[in-house]
């Protein structure tokens, strides 16, 4: 009897870097499910995986709703059978001063989306994953994750909210044969750009040699897969950001004062 097809969950497939995982994994003979609110683009995705001869399961959900997280799980479980990985990928960003930002549009829905749906998507796959004592779970988080940078204050939050969730959560499912691993990219190239509402005086924006593709990100993914790790901190040099912010902290207060604050306050 020929093996299943291993299945990947992922959110956030509609676009960008949801969309490219999707892409690599059809390739590497897994069944994808897709989930995002935007049905049109993701029938597209299915599609086009099935004419490659992949397999793609669309199933539109919020992930700021809870009864579309559960309904979301409750459909994949019952037209595939198994979920082994979960790529929690669904996420936005809403920049601009703190003072600035919506209560509700800017502030609860990236909190909405960013964390709680991923706490609560992994929440409604983990009981599956127990029971069969296997899977891996993979939160899409950020630099903005270990390193908090002006006008990020709420995206930040809900990046290192998922650092901890994520370390913590490797810790209570690790007896279970379950993986958990957390990715945290530099500047990538997708809609992200489009939808963060705020334009920086300055243009400040990640060196070009530091910017990576959704592609890019894609293949750490399947890499991950492939040989799991608890933390996942790309391009390379990254890792040294990360590291100065945490040995140096006043250095790089100095610095983005300086050099960024200021000057996108006027002051």
């Amino acid at each position: 009897m020929p093996e299943p097809h291993p299945v990947i969950l992922i959110t956030g497939a509609s676009s960008g870097i949801g969309e490219a995982t999707a892409r690599v994994f059809a390739t590497q003979r897994y069944q994808v499910i897709l989930a995002a609110r935007r049905l049109d683009r993701l029938e597209t995705l299915a599609n086009e995986i099935r004419g490659l001869g992949g397999l793609a399961l669309p199933v539109a959900a919020d992930l700021s709703e809870l009864a579309q997280i559960d309904h979301l799980v409750r459909t994949s479980l019952a037209e595939v059978g198994h979920i082994d990985v979960l790529f929690n990928n669904a996420g936005f960003g809403r920049l601009n001063w703190l003072e600035n930002l919506d209560p509700i549009e800017d502030i609860e829905k990236q909190l909405g989306v960013n964390l709680l749906g991923v706490l609560q998507t992994t929440r409604a796959v983990l009981p599956h994953m127990i029971t069969r004592r296997r899977g891996h779970i993979i939160n899409m988080a950020s630099m903005a994750g270990f390193v908090g940078t002006p006008t990020y204050t709420i995206y930040s939050a809900s990046k290192f909210a998922v650092r901890g969730f994520t370390e913590a959560l490797r810790r209570e499912v690790g007896v279970y044969g379950i993986r958990v691993s957390g990715i945290y990219p530099g500047g990538v190239e997708t809609e992200f750009s489009q939808h963060i509402g705020y334009r920086r005086k300055t243009g400040v924006i990640t060196a070009r040699r530091l910017r990576l593709s959704a592609e890019d990100v894609a293949r750490t993914v399947l890499d991950l897969v492939r040989q799991p790790r608890r933390t996942v901190i790309i391009p390379a040099p990254m890792r040294l950001v990360a590291w100065f912010n945490f040995l140096f902290p006043g250095v790089v207060d100095w610095l983005v004062e300086r050099r960024f604050t200021r000057p996108e306050r006027g002051l």
